[in-house]
């Protein structure tokens, strides 16, 4: 393939891409179920039999390079959630976040288990957990876009979704590396010995313990670089240069040295650089340029492309898994931190609406699927059901949300200023 060949299908994914993400915002949803949409009607070109239009959109080197662009985008994509991550909120929410967050991690995963668990076999342990971590993520972009627009996001409700989501994704995170790590050692059981690149459970638990603890070192001490540079010249192109050759070395060492993987290094290097900077905004927004202009939407558009025949070749055993999974996904978010935040002493309404915030899904659990994927512990036929959790709660989220608040005013309105009845 020549080298030009790759900019056809380049075009393409960004053009429709942008058109489909356009088309999602106007229906109240994310720009990247529109990008998830282009790359489905892309892959079903596949089934147009023209030499000419399979050879230019979907032969071997093309799919080869898109996959390079797309783990680019991936990791572009977790290093900005890092550095928008505000560790202030932790703090500010304190006991009531933590709580929401377990129990919106517990929930679920138990539920994500027992689905795998009732249709894989309970023996598949590892697998089985696997299933369940992907529920595991969420994504509030579209819950904090509907609390700011009416006016609530900075209520201790708003304020314990944001918090709550930033604690979910590192535990999801780092529950995703623990199961990662595990099938990496369990494939190379046959190795013997502390071979350091042949790794084994109790290995696993020593990597990814010194990963964190050399990273966030390693971290304090490039901020603080990072902290001079800003002081001598603020703005300068040189600081989001080096906080994304900083992004990649964390993802690459991350994966290959520790076995954890790289977008968790990507995202540590995000909250390490992010936060108490400066110039974080700055940074941010640099990054959010180029990957949304460019990488993120191959990202997505490729998961479209290269799963659009596991729509066709799912078996009525995993259809009838992928519709328990779907509801186990959905149900465990909603409960779990709606029970969360009713135990923290929040209204019977204002927990509903902490479990419907945190029952989204987008970007994250996709990137851990793929993992799941890419490990071998999970099936390619699980993405059109992951695809649906995604478009079911960015769907359901905003409608419910907005009606919850709107019958709460209409009961004020009733009741009138002083608890009696509305004036005529």
């Amino acid at each position: 393939m020549e080298a030009f060949e790759i900019l056809l299908p380049l075009a393409l994914i960004l053009c429709l891409g942008k058109l489909m993400g356009i088309g999602a915002q106007r229906f109240g949803m994310p720009a990247v179920i529109g990008m998830l949409v282009a790359g489905i009607l892309i892959g079903l070109l596949k089934y147009i039999p023209w030499a000419p239009l399979q050879n230019a959109l979907f032969s071997d080197e093309v799919a080869y390079v898109l996959r390079v662009v797309a783990k680019l985008g991936v990791v572009l994509i977790m290093f900005s959630a890092g550095l928008g991550t505000n560790l202030k909120d932790l703090k500010s929410t304190g006991v009531a976040s933590i709580v929401i967050t377990s129990l919106g991690v517990i929930f679920p995963m138990l539920l994500g288990f027992l689905a795998a668990s009732l249709f894989f076999g309970f023996e598949n342990v590892l697998q089985n957990l696997f299933y369940g971590a992907i529920l595991t993520a969420t994504s509030v972009s579209v819950t904090v876009a509907v609390l700011k627009e009416l006016g609530k996001l900075e209520s201790k409700m708003g304020t314990s979704i944001v918090a709550a989501a930033v604690i979910d994704d590192v535990i999801g995170i780092v529950i995703l590396s623990v199961l990662t790590g595990f099938s990496l050692g369990t494939e190379s059981g046959a190795a013997t010995g502390w071979n350091w690149f042949e790794p084994n459970p109790i290995l696993v638990v020593i990597k990814i313990v010194l990963f964190f603890v050399i990273f966030i070192a390693v971290g304090v001490l490039l901020r603080k670089g990072f902290d001079i540079m800003e002081r001598k010249r603020p703005h300068d192109r040189r600081i989001p240069i080096l906080s994304l050759a900083a992004c990649f070395v964390y993802a690459y060492c991350a994966e290959k040295l520790f076995g954890v993987a790289d977008i968790t290094g990507a995202y540590l290097a995000g909250i390490l650089l992010g936060g108490t900077l400066s110039e974080t905004p700055y940074v941010e927004r640099k990054v959010d340029e180029m990957g949304y202009l460019f990488f993120s939407p191959v990202f997505f558009a490729n998961i479209g492309i290269a799963n659009i025949d596991y729509f066709r070749q799912i078996d009525l055993q995993f259809l009838a898994f992928g519709c328990v999974y779907v509801a186990a996904g959905l149900l465990g978010k909603l409960l779990g931190c709606g029970l969360g935040a009713k135990m923290c002493k929040f209204s019977t309404a204002d927990s509903l609406r902490v479990g419907l915030g945190m029952m989204v899904r987008a970007e994250v659990v996709l990137i851990c699927t793929e993992k799941g994927v890419a490990s071998g512990l999970v099936s390619p036929g699980v993405y059109p059901f992951v695809i649906l959790i995604i478009l079911l709660s960015s769907i359901l989220t905003p409608i419910l949300i907005k009606r919850s608040y709107a019958r709460e005013e209409k009961k004020l309105l009733r009741s009138g200023p002083a608890g009696g009845s509305a004036p005529d």
